[in-house]
């Protein structure tokens, strides 16, 4: 693909045909292959953006004061956390990506990644060409010739939903640190636990009073709606923090000021933030049933933004199924091999349009869902 890079081709791309086919349907067409917010960016923060608009100098990569603040106090608030190490970043998925190459993974190297997992994991491991590894749990991993540079959990899980327990999160801790290895615990998706308690890696119940060989990563683009942004951060260990401060500040890797004030604004409106979940859990509750009611089950999906869901067939076969009513989903397969016979169904899209999608789903009476 890329000049000394062996990276797979963008996944979405292969959907060309199924959305070609949707997009004929007469009743309009709905994109939920996707997880790009519909939902409009809160005035709060559009405020804090235009007010920062003068920003002639440099940025700091470190974050303003007032950002740094914000993000220890919102992950007090929200998390239980006591954090004092914290970095901005252009997004969750750009620290993702360049994580494993900023923290010295190279050829030779693994880096773990779930057994279903986002594909920015593998393509991470991939630019520091290393080898990506699936598992879930230590008792996973095949026999390696030397401990990974990097375990990349995620929780709650995309593309399944799945919420890691606390005693999980302790265990593959204390195999990681005993290993030599940082743990990285993708916590995007952690403001929308809809079944059971999803905590936080950094919690002191799993990392004790210091948050040692462990970081997390957390984006704005779902709680927020600042997919546009390109707004995240990272937190805990303070040497980890402090070796890829010193690397971004080098690589010019710093987020815009305008943003970092959008980004505090954003993180200081919790009755915005508090309303976008509600929206999102009220998709959740229309459209679940509806699939069921179709014929499909719905597996973990426990959290997140998307539904898991299966008809036991293969995922492509699924996707047309869906693209005939006019609807786009992602198949399981992009995730990885375990993910060959289910779909992800985003909650990313307008109510009318989630709307849409449940009555076409429930004009389908469940054993003409099962049908093949």
């Amino acid at each position: 693909m890329s000049p000394g890079f062996d990276l797979p081709d963008f996944p979405w791309d292969s959907l060309a045909d199924a959305k070609a086919l949707a997009k004929a349907h007469p009743d309009g067409f709905v994109d939920l292959s996707v997880g790009s917010p519909a939902d409009p960016v809160a005035s709060s923060a559009r405020a804090a953006l235009a007010a920062a608009s003068d920003a002639h100098g440099y940025p700091a990569t470190a974050g303003t004061g007032e950002l740094r603040k914000a993000i220890v106090s919102a992950a007090a608030r929200d998390f239980d956390l006591a954090v004092s190490d914290v970095l901005p970043v252009i997004g969750a998925k750009e620290a993702i990506a360049w994580l494993p190459l900023l923290l010295g993974a190279r050829e030779g190297d693994t880096v773990v990644i779930p057994r279903l997992a986002y594909p920015t994991y593998e393509v991470a491991a991939r630019l520091a060409r290393a080898e990506a590894v699936r598992a879930d749990h230590p008792d996973e991993l095949p026999p390696l010739a030397k401990p990974p540079v990097l375990w990349f959990l995620n929780s709650p899980a995309n593309p399944h939903g799945a919420v890691a327990s606390p005693a999980l999160l302790t265990e593959i801790l204390a195999w990681t640190r005993a290993n030599g290895t940082t743990l990285v615990s993708d916590e995007c998706y952690l403001r929308f636990a809809w079944e059971g308690e999803a905590v936080s890696a950094l919690h002191p119940s799993v990392a004790g009073d210091e948050p040692v060989g462990v970081i997390a990563v957390h984006s704005l683009s779902k709680i927020a709606n600042l997919a546009g942004y390109r707004a995240g951060y990272i937190a805990g260990d303070s040497a980890v923090v402090r070796d890829l401060l010193g690397l971004r500040r080098h690589a010019g890797m710093i987020v815009p000021d305008p943003v970092q004030a959008a980004v505090a604004a954003a993180l200081h409106d919790v009755v915005e933030l508090d309303a976008q979940r509600e929206r999102y859990l009220a998709r959740r509750q229309a459209l679940r049933p509806a699939l069921e009611q179709a014929g499909f089950r719905v597996d973990h999906s426990e959290g997140g933004l998307y539904l898991w869901a299966t008809r036991e067939e293969p995922a492509e076969a699924t996707v047309g199924w869906f693209a005939e009513r006019g609807v786009l989903v992602a198949p399981g397969s992009f995730y990885g091999p375990d993910g060959e016979r289910h779909v992800r169904v985003a909650l990313t899209a307008t109510d009318e349009d989630i709307a849409a999608v449940v009555r076409r789903l429930r004009s389908v009476s469940a054993a003409d869902g099962l049908a093949r």
